[in-house]
């Protein structure tokens, strides 16, 4: 099982360098910040980009695992995405992971001034985000035209470092952005399919997992094939409440045949509310439990 950490970019460089520092340092296996212009309440308070944050994190790391959480076509464009995310690729000498998504309602959909599109069109201008981007990544010189976005000769040298392209980590919970996952994914995450308890959040994450199932032998791909990413936040209950807490969702979703789970960096108040100090426990103890578990093969 290996473990990945959000740090969301709602503090100033100055403040938030150490984090990714230490998590690196604590053995998380990939770190993430999320790719919005505004993420619901905190959009009132101090906010950064993506894409700056992640290529000073790359200047501040050496192994660890870095990515968007998720990137999407709610103010993204193919073309212009593709070179930043090559940028990125080459900066971090090959560690950036791709988390994409459909986009959904909201400040980002609605800040650039455009129509928020309905859940079918979100899907359809997604497809056409993950079929566009990846052939921008793969191809030097790709002209490409669909009902949401074009490109003109668009040129990719020099490439990835990671070849044939960056892993794409599809997030995915309906059956047509499954498919997606299946076709183009390295990796698929979801956040389950809600509940009021936790429960039945867990309940929707197996069923969620087997409809992947599903959805990959139909295009006759091995399920092994595709790393499974959980964020373990979406639950109803935050996943470092405790170090109890924790343990357990792990414990579920490595039963589920997740590869991954990500939780998130606690913070002083609102969403993702904690404690720190679970934290460091966590890194300091169950942690090195789960590469000792992973070293021996259980």
């Amino acid at each position: 099982m290996r473990v990945g950490i959000v740090i969301l970019a709602d503090r100033r460089w100055s403040e938030s360098r150490w984090r990714w520092q230490r998590a690196e340092e604590w053995g998380f296996d990939h770190a993430w910040t999320y790719d919005h212009l505004g993420w619901r309440d905190l959009v009132d308070g101090p906010w950064f980009d993506s894409v700056p944050t992640l290529t000073a994190a790359a200047g501040v790391t050496s192994t660890i695992r870095l990515g968007t959480f998720v990137a999407s076509p709610n103010f993204r464009h193919p073309v212009s995405f593709a070179r930043q995310v090559t940028a990125l690729d080459d900066i971090s000498a090959g560690r950036l992971l791709l988390g994409m998504g459909a986009g959904g309602i909201g400040y980002d959909s609605a800040v650039l001034g455009g129509q928020t599109l309905p859940p079918r069109q979100r899907v359809d201008r997604f497809t056409e985000f993950v079929d566009l981007l990846d052939r921008l990544l793969r191809t030097d010189g790709v002209t490409w035209r669909g009902d949401w976005f074009a490109a003109v000769d668009a040129r990719n040298n020099p490439g990835c470092v990671q070849q044939p392209r960056v892993p794409f980590v599809v997030a995915a919970n309906g059956p047509r952005t499954m498919r997606l996952a299946a076709r183009y994914g390295q990796g698929w995450v979801t956040t389950g399919a809600g509940g009021d308890d936790l429960d039945s959040w867990w309940r929707s994450v197996a069923e969620l997992s087997a409809r992947l199932d599903r959805e990959l032998a139909a295009v006759g791909r091995e399920p092994g094939t595709l790393d499974r990413y959980l964020s373990l936040d979406a639950a109803p209950v935050f996943s470092l409440s405790s170090v109890q807490a924790f343990e357990d969702a792990v414990g579920r979703a490595a039963d589920l045949g997740f590869t991954d789970v990500v939780t998130h960096w606690p913070r002083e108040s609102s969403w993702y509310a904690g404690d720190e100090a679970v934290l460091e426990r966590v890194a300091s103890e169950v942690l090195p439990a789960l590469r000792i578990a992973d070293a021996a093969g259980g």
